[in-house]
């Protein structure tokens, strides 16, 4: 079998790299870092420990399927996997709030009546329904199979079965996702329950198609998860994996080319000059890094190339600590939602990335788990919002409005607080190697192709892309995928179509 270098160890590529090993390939993964995870990392501090990285799970049948394949032990038995209920709890501008049931559409409705009145969990629900059609429309090509050479099918069709809007002379059908919220729910609470969604993945939710509608289709028919102890046990767990799969670990080790012989990648070499051999490269680094390393050979062999994304935003987070413990029956995810959208997306998402100053929808965690806090007198809270990608100059000003709109979800929110950290796109950048602390979003159909991601496979044989930066793209669910479709095109070559 083959020898393959993995450049980082994030989730994407630890997950390629227990694959390969069971096919009976020799591992090697190069990490610039000190540690494996990717964005999946830890924060401690006076017996306080934080995710720093995301704090939920959707799509667990994607490491399910990834511990089934790679060893006796299953992901149920390697972390302690719990089903979130509810799923989250929404706080909206005008005051009204919803708790919504984790992985039940007919509870969702019914919270929705119960909440925002008579007839809004109908619409959400018929919304859902559409939304089911887009996810079957797109699953497999988007998500279990490798890009399509012909991906331009994928970006010329709007899967989203709009409903015919009249308007004035004109009958229209929604092909932006704010357009579905507007024409279809019909409420500003709705459409803020929909365009949150969106917003925790990056995406501006006036330019975002409709297609856009199965990012919350996904966390309704599937669930939201937590981890024991933490998200960042799971990327433990998958590290340990891979060590038992005999995947050899260097970290501290920067990749700063991949070596090119008589047209086929032929391994890489290092920031100190050692040169590693290999058969295949798998790089899992954002598409700059990866042109750094690789230059203009990394690109896909298609004759057409996936536009590539620009300009995306980031994610600024801040870790509290607080007096009192968790109250009882507390929603794990809290969603205060903005007063002011536009001021809101302008900031985010306008010129020259926006300005960052808008009142942000917060997301709030609390865990509640014993095992984040030093006693049960005390409970660590994660606040995090999406801001422009870049510096991060004004980074205690934005934290300040992002406790500021957490108040609104925890009284006395500040009278609480022992002390708090703030982790900028900036330091997402230094972690994770990605310029501006950009983060990726999934991949989307429909929009020309703007919200596709570059091929697993590269213009470069024997070189191939993992992570959120690439196919299917970004969230801890994409990444695992990834990884599995890589690992498939190494095992079975080109004509590898993904699972079945």
């Amino acid at each position: 079998m083959g020898r393959i270098v993995v450049v980082g160890a994030g989730m994407g590529a630890m997950g390629a790299a227990a694959r390969l090993a069971v096919a009976g390939h020799r591992v090697a993964v190069y990490e610039r870092a000190e540690t494996y995870g990717g964005a999946l990392r830890r924060y401690e501090r006076d017996g306080f420990r934080f995710d720093t990285g995301p704090g939920l799970l959707t799509l667990p049948a994607v490491y399910r399927d990834l511990f089934l394949k790679t060893g006796k032990e299953s992901l149920e038995s390697s972390v302690d996997l719990v089903q979130v209920d509810p799923s989250s709890r929404h706080l909206f501008a005008d005051g009204t709030s919803a708790a919504l049931p984790n992985a039940s559409r007919a509870g969702v409705v019914s919270a929705l009546d119960e909440a925002l009145g008579s007839g809004a969990g109908a619409r959400w629900g018929d919304f859902l329904v559409r939304a089911r059609e887009a996810w079957d429309r797109t699953r497999r090509p988007l998500l279990e199979e490798p890009l399509w050479p012909n991906w331009r099918v994928l970006a010329d069709r709007e899967p989203y079965p709009s409903v015919p809007h009249k308007r004035v002379l004109r009958t229209r059908r929604a092909t932006t996702l704010a357009e579905v919220g507007a024409w279809e729910l019909r409420d500003a609470r709705l459409t803020a329950l929909l365009e949150s969604h969106a917003l925790a993945h990056g995406l501006d939710p006036r330019t975002a198609p409709a297609s856009a509608a199965v990012l919350p289709y996904m966390e309704h028919a599937f669930g939201t998860w937590s981890v024991g102890g933490g998200m960042r046990e799971l990327a433990t767990a998958l590290y340990e994996r891979c060590r038992a799969r005999r995947v050899e670990f260097t970290f501290g080790a920067e990749v700063t080319r991949v070596l090119d012989k008589d047209g086929r990648a032929a391994g890489v070499e290092l920031a100190d000059g050692a040169v590693v051999e290999a058969d295949f490269v798998v790089a899992g680094v954002a598409p700059e890094v990866l042109e750094r390393l690789a230059g203009s050979a990394r690109r896909s062999a298609d004759a057409e190339e996936v536009p590539a994304q620009r300009g995306l935003p980031g994610r600024l987070t801040v870790l509290l600590a607080l007096r009192g413990g968790c109250p009882e029956g507390t929603a794990r995810r809290m969603v205060v939602h903005t007063r002011d959208r536009e001021a809101e997306l302008a900031s985010v998402f306008g010129p020259a990335g926006g300005s960052g100053d808008g009142e942000p929808t917060v997301t709030v965690l609390r865990p509640g788990d014993p095992a984040s806090v030093p006693d049960e007198g005390h409970e660590a809270v994660t606040l995090r919002a999406t801001v422009p990608a870049g510096d991060a100059s004004d980074a205690e000003a934005t934290a300040q409005r992002l406790i500021t709109a957490a108040e609104r979800a925890i009284p006395e929110l500040r009278e609480r607080l022992l002390w708090h950290e703030v982790r900028t796109p900036a330091d997402s950048a230094e972690v994770t190697g990605v310029p501006g602390g950009a983060v990726p979003a999934p991949a989307l159909a429909a929009d020309g192709g703007r919200r596709l991601h570059p091929a697993n496979s590269t213009g470069l044989p024997g070189l191939f892309t993992v992570g959120g930066w690439s196919h299917p793209g970004g969230g801890l669910a994409h990444a695992g995928m990834s990884g599995a479709l890589v690992a498939g095109l190494i095992v079975e070559g080109p004509e590898f179509r993904g699972s079945q």
